[in-house]
C-alpha cells in the first residue's frame, strides 16, 4: 500500500519553500535532457505549456491531443480572464491576499504550500503570455487592464475580451509549434491514450488508439505527463466540449494513482438555462459579466407567473418589485461572490418557485444599470450636457459593446434574445472539477514517474475554484512548475537509455485494450452509449449534483453499479475497429464515467460535512449556508482503486494551516 508523501518543504517559512524547494532538487543537463523523452497528454494550456517548455529546455516530448489540433482543446472555452498578483490597480492585491482569496474561495480543502506556490508565480504567467503577443486588454494609459471576478475585493483578472481562453491557447500553441518545427515535440494529433504502462513499478509509456484509423500503437518514455482536463462530463450535460472525457486520468487511477476528491465539482451560476431533453450541452457566459450584471427575480409570485405565460416583459418589473438576492444576502460582495454560493442561492429562489422561465430554472442578470452608470459617465466626458435617457443608453451600450460583444452576441444567437434590451436568463450548471489524481507537491501521483498537472490533479483549488484561476494553474503548472520538478525524478534515467515498447509489460497492456475494443463491436446490445450516458447523466445531476443527502447518494451509489452492470451486457457499438468511430470512443469514455460516478457519489457520502461545491443538504448553518467540519474532516480523501469503485480504499492527507487562520467562509 502506497503511503501519501506530500513532500512538502519543512523547515523553512511559506514564502521560502518553492525557492528553497528549486534549490535543493536535483537537475538534468542539457546534453543529457536530449536522451529523456517524456510523453504530455492533452494539449490544452496546461499540457500545451508543459510540453513547449519542456521541449525547449531539450527533452524530447510526445504530445497527444484526441482533436486534430491543440488549438482546439477546450481551454478555448475560457472566456473571463486569468488571475495574477500584479497589483497594476492600486488596490491592495499581493501574492498574499491572491492566497488567501484562493484557499478561502475553496474553502480551506486545499493543501497551503501548492497555493502560495501558485501565488508567487502568477506574476510570471503574464509576463511570459505578453512577451508571447497574447492581446490582454489595456486601459487608457496603456496598461494591462484588470476587472474582478468572484470572492475576491481586488482587480486582478487580466482579459482578452471574453476571449482570454483561446488567445493563452494561441501563445502555448505558438510556442509548441516552433518545437515542433524544431523536432523537439513529436506531435499525434487525432490519438487517445487507452492505457498507461507501467514498468517495474514506474510509469514507461502508453497504449494509444489512432483515431482517424484505428491503429493500436505502443509509445514509450521516461516519465508520462497526464494534461488532460477535469471530468465534468460524469453528467453528461456540463458547459465541457462533448469529446472532454476522464479516460486518461481514469486508467492512470486504475493502474494505482490515488485520486483525490472527486466529489469536488464545481456549479457554475452563469450558464445559459437548458432548454429541452435533447440538448447534448450547456454554453457558459463567462462569470465576468457579474462585474455590470445584476441578478435578480421578480419578488411577487403573480408577477413570476405573468413573466411564465409571456404576460409581463421582465423590463416592465419596477425596481421595487425586484429581488437583488445576491446584493440582499451578500452585500459585502454582491454579486461577486464564489461561484458555488451564487450556484446555490440561484437554486434557492428556483427551488423555492421564482425561477422566470418555462421550467422554472433561471433568473436574471441585467445590464441595464451598467448601460446608464457607463452612459451618464461617457456624456460627461463628452461634455454633453442633460443628455436625454436614449442618449444616455446609446453611450452606455457601447461602452458593455466594448467590455462583453461578444459574449452578448453569443447569447444572442443562442436564445434568439437581445440582452441589451432584455435581462439574460441563467441557471447553474456543471463546469469544472476541482478533484483529479492525487499529486505531491512536485505534480508526480502515487506512481512513479507519472505526473498530473491542470485541472487532471486535485491539488489547487480546494472544494471550489474561484473564477479566473483555472487558467492560472494550468500554466503555472505548465510553464514554471512542472519543468522543474520533473528534473528531480528524471535525473535518476540519464543512463536508462531508450525505454523499448517491446516488453512483456507494453503487450500485455496492449492486449487490455484490444480486447476491450473487441467487446465493444462484437456486443450485441440493445441500447445506444448516449442511452447510457443520459441515464448516469441523470443521477448524478439529480442526487450527486447542487445539493446531497445521504439517502440520495445512497441510491445513486446502486443505480450507478446497476447501470453499469446493464452498460457492459446491453451496449451496442455500430462501425469497425479499423476506422474513425465516435461512437467507439464515446463507449470507452462512458465506461469510465460509470466507474468514476460511483467513487464520486461514494466520496460526497463519505465526506460528511458541506463545503465549497460540496453541499450536504445535512450539514448547514441555521442560515442556510455549508457548515464545514474541521475537526473530522480537514483532509484530502485520496482513492486507491482495488477492482471495483465500492471496493476503493480511502487514504487521508491532513491538511494543515499555518499560516491562514481556519475560519467560517462568510461573504456578508
Amino acid at each position: 500500500m502506497t503511503k501519501l508523501n506530500s513532500k512538502v518543504p519543512t523547515g523553512v517559512p511559506l514564502k521560502d519553500k518553492w525557492i528553497h524547494h528549486k534549490d535543493k532538487i536535483d537537475l538534468v543537463n542539457p546534453a543529457n535532457k536530449r536522451n529523456i523523452d517524456v510523453i504530455v497528454i492533452g494539449t490544452g494550456l496546461a499540457g500545451g505549456s508543459a510540453s513547449a517548455t519542456l521541449a525547449e529546455l531539450g527533452y524530447n516530448v510526445k504530445a497527444f491531443a484526441y482533436q486534430d489540433s491543440p488549438r482546439r482543446a477546450h481551454s478555448i472555452a475560457a472566456q473571463g480572464g486569468i488571475n495574477a498578483a500584479k497589483n497594476y490597480q492600486g488596490d491592495g492585491d499581493s501574492s498574499y491576499r491572491l492566497f488567501y482569496d484562493t484557499v478561502k474561495g475553496g474553502d480551506y480543502r486545499s493543501r497551503e504550500a501548492n497555493v502560495y506556490r501558485l501565488a508567487e508565480v502568477s506574476a510570471n504567467i503574464i509576463d511570459q503570455c505578453v512577451a508571447q503577443g497574447v492581446p490582454f486588454a489595456r486601459d487608457y494609459g496603456g496598461l494591462l487592464d484588470n476587472r474582478s471576478f468572484g470572492g475576491v475585493l481586488v482587480s486582478r483578472t487580466f482579459y482578452a475580451k471574453g476571449q482570454t481562453g483561446q488567445q493563452l491557447l494561441l501563445g502555448a500553441y505558438s510556442a509548441m509549434n516552433r518545437q515542433i518545427a524544431r523536432g523537439k515535440i513529436e506531435m499525434h494529433n487525432r490519438h487517445e491514450m487507452l492505457d498507461v504502462v507501467l514498468v517495474d513499478g514506474k510509469a514507461r509509456g502508453i497504449i494509444a488508439r489512432n483515431l482517424v484509423t484505428g491503429e493500436i500503437e505502443r509509445h514509450s518514455a521516461h516519465a508520462v505527463v497526464i494534461a488532460s482536463g477535469g471530468y465534468g462530463n460524469v453528467y453528461f450535460l456540463s458547459t465541457n466540449a462533448m469529446g472532454s472525457n476522464a479516460t486518461a486520468a481514469w486508467k492512470a487511477h486504475k493502474k494505482g494513482a490515488y485520486f483525490a476528491n472527486p466529489c469536488f465539482t464545481q456549479i457554475h451560476p452563469t450558464c445559459i438555462p437548458r432548454s429541452g431533453d435533447y440538448q447534448s450541452k450547456l454554453t457558459l457566459m463567462s462569470e465576468s459579466l457579474r462585474n455590470d450584471g445584476r441578478i435578480w427575480v421578480p419578488k411577487k409570485m403573480e408577477d413570476v407567473h405573468a413573466i411564465r405565460e409571456k404576460r409581463l416583459k421582465p423590463t416592465e418589473i419596477a425596481e421595487e418589485d425586484r429581488d437583488y438576492y445576491l446584493e440582499r444576502r451578500y452585500p459585502a460582495f454582491g454579486n461577486l461572490v464564489p461561484r458555488d454560493v451564487a450556484s446555490r442561492a440561484a437554486k434557492e429562489r428556483c427551488d423555492a418557485g421564482y425561477g422566470v422561465n418555462k421550467t422554472g430554472e433561471a433568473v436574471y442578470l441585467d445590464f441595464q444599470s451598467a448601460i446608464v452608470r457607463y452612459g451618464k459617465e461617457q456624456a460627461n466626458i463628452h461634455g454633453i450636457h442633460n443628455p436625454s435617457h436614449a442618449k444616455i443608453v446609446e453611450l452606455g451600450k457601447k461602452i458593455v459593446e466594448e467590455k462583453y460583444g461578444n459574449l452578448f452576441q453569443m447569447y444572442e444567437k443562442i436564445v434568439d434574445d437581445n440582452p441589451y434590451e432584455t435581462p439574460m436568463m441563467i441557471y447553474p450548471a456543471t463546469h469544472y472539477t476541482m478533484g483529479g489524481l492525487w499529486v505531491d507537491y512536485n505534480l508526480m501521483t502515487t506512481v512513479e514517474g507519472l505526473y498530473a498537472i491542470g485541472e487532471a490533479n486535485f491539488s489547487d483549488h480546494g472544494a471550489n475554484r474561484l473564477g479566473a484561476s483555472a487558467l492560472m494553474q494550468g500554466l503555472a503548472d505548465g510553464y514554471f512548475v512542472l519543468p522543474y520538478t520533473i528534473g528531480d525524478y528524471l535525473s535518476d534515467d540519464i543512463r536508462t537509455g531508450e525505454i523499448s515498447t517491446q516488453t512483456r509489460e507494453f503487450e500485455e497492456a496492449e492486449k487490455a485494450v484490444r480486447d476491450r475494443i473487441d467487446f465493444f463491436l462484437n456486443n450485441d446490445g440493445a441500447h445506444s452509449v448516449d442511452y447510457y450516458h443520459k441515464k448516469l447523466g441523470k443521477i448524478m445531476w439529480d442526487k450527486v449534483g447542487m445539493a446531497r443527502n445521504a439517502k440520495g447518494l445512497d441510491e445513486a451509489m446502486k443505480e450507478i453499479k446497476e447501470l453499469r452492470e446493464d452498460f457492459w451486457k446491453n451496449v451496442k457499438v455500430p462501425g469497425d475497429g479499423h476506422e474513425m468511430n465516435p461512437e467507439l470512443e464515446k463507449a470507452g469514455r462512458v465506461a469510465d464515467f460509470l466507474e468514476l460516478g460511483e467513487l464520486f457519489a461514494r466520496d460526497a457520502y463519505e465526506r460528511k460535512e458541506s463545503c465549497g461545491g460540496h453541499f450536504r443538504e445535512e450539514y448547514v448553518t441555521e442560515d442556510g449556508e455549508a457548515k464545514r467540519d474541521d475537526v473530522n474532516f480537514a483532509y484530502v480523501s485520496a482513492w486507491e482503486f482495488t477492482g471495483q469503485p465500492s471496493e476503493a480504499v480511502l487514504h487521508k492527507e491532513q491538511l494543515e494551516f499555518k499560516d491562514i487562520e481556519l475560519k467560517t467562509r462568510s461573504y456578508k
